[in-house]
């Protein structure tokens, strides 16, 4: 019998978003390139906001607009944490 091992790929980051720092879980269920990332983060009412990012056009992008304008601000932020820990693999 072979097993197979698929290495899941999960960091924090903190990000200054609103003049605040905010604590960043990034999530994803291979550690491959493709597929979503599922990032998740408490806004300042206690309540979690979760999204996803998927590569499109070589650029890690959200793909749920209906979100706080000041999540949707840091998307470049988000695209360079995820390229950076991609390096350090």
């Amino acid at each position: 019998m072979e097993l197979k091992y698929v290495k899941n790929i999960q960091f924090t980051r903190l990000i200054k978003c609103d003049g605040k720092l905010k604590e960043f879980n990034f999530r994803k269920p291979n550690g491959k390139q493709e597929g979503l990332f599922t990032v998740d983060v408490i806004d300042a009412k206690g309540s979690r906001i979760i999204f996803n990012m998927d590569m499109l056009e070589n650029t890690w992008k959200i793909t749920n607009n209906e979100l706080p304008q000041w999540i949707l601000d840091n998307e470049l932020a988000f695209h360079e944490i995820i390229e950076e820990e991609f390096k350090s693999i």
